[in-house]
């Protein structure tokens, strides 16, 4: 699905303020003026202090929410944004009356395809999204790595340039989850999709992405866009290197500067 025209995304100095309760009193600032893009077929995670304004950002690219100021485009289309995007949240919302085919289809059927054709094309990806002889079980019938695939598919087979992912593997425990990044980086190798990830934790940002964008506490702005130069396909067994410790010091170290106490100004100078 990478775009052949070359389209990127843009946000551009994008600012968002959100009104307190109470008369009178000021409103909450998310966003100051936040501006980065990324290319086709790029992997771009998203990291930065807890309510820093990350799902903001990723409640505006899917059309839930305007800006105050500032713009988001995708190359030079005049449609909005959200037309490019398909959003997973961070929980998989996965219906339990319906099988797994029919869960996956939902976005299709929303964007008016016919069912017999959104099964088709659900149908084609189970296979490589490991879900094949699933797909007329209960939700209730799958583990929770095989939920986040299912959840995953049915983002993916709406044929967007543009997959959000909204910290797709948080839920997981410590092992489903590396398995889960094993397998979405040998899907997305597959398929080369623009993805934007939101994530708290940094390894998997190395691991994952080809970029990193780390936010400043809000309102948010680009603290640092660090490069992951590590060759592809990377192995669990890259996570003890060198070069992947160093990127996360370096990313850990950016995150926690702003926690540290500034120094004490120096005292009066007194005179004996």
């Amino acid at each position: 699905m990478t775009d052949p025209n070359g389209n990127r995304l843009v946000v551009d100095a994008l600012s968002k303020s959100f009104p307190r309760p109470g008369r009178g009193r000021p409103s909450r600032e998310v966003l100051g003026g936040l501006s980065f893009t990324a290319q086709p077929g790029e992997f771009v995670s998203v990291i930065g202090p807890s309510g820093c304004g990350k799902s903001t950002l990723f409640n505006m690219l899917a059309g839930l929410e305007t800006p105050d100021a500032g713009s988001v485009r995708f190359g030079g289309d005049t449609r909005p944004v959200s037309a490019h995007c398909a959003y997973m949240p961070q929980k998989d919302l996965l219906f339990p009356w319906r099988t797994v085919l029919d869960n996956t289809i939902l976005g299709l059927l929303v964007h008016g395809v016919p069912k017999v054709e959104a099964r088709r094309r659900a149908v084609e990806l189970f296979d490589a999204f490991g879900l094949s002889g699933f797909e007329d079980a209960r939700p209730s019938q799958l583990s929770g790595g095989m939920r986040q695939r299912a959840a995953l598919l049915r983002t993916v087979v709406q044929e967007r340039e543009l997959l959000l992912l909204d910290e797709p593997f948080g839920a997981l425990d410590s092992l489903t989850r590396t398995e889960m990044q094993a397998w979405l980086q040998g899907v997305w190798q597959r398929y080369r999709w623009m993805v934007l990830m939101i994530t708290h934790d940094i390894r998997e940002a190395v691991y994952l992405s080809d970029r990193v964008v780390v936010l400043s506490a809000r309102p948010a702005t680009v603290r640092r866009e660090v490069r992951i130069d590590l060759p592809r396909p990377r192995t669990l067994s890259m996570i003890t290197a060198p070069e992947f410790a160093a990127l996360e010091q370096e990313l850990l170290d950016v995150l926690t500067e702003e926690s540290r106490p500034a120094p004490a100004a120096p005292g009066p100078v007194v005179s004996s």
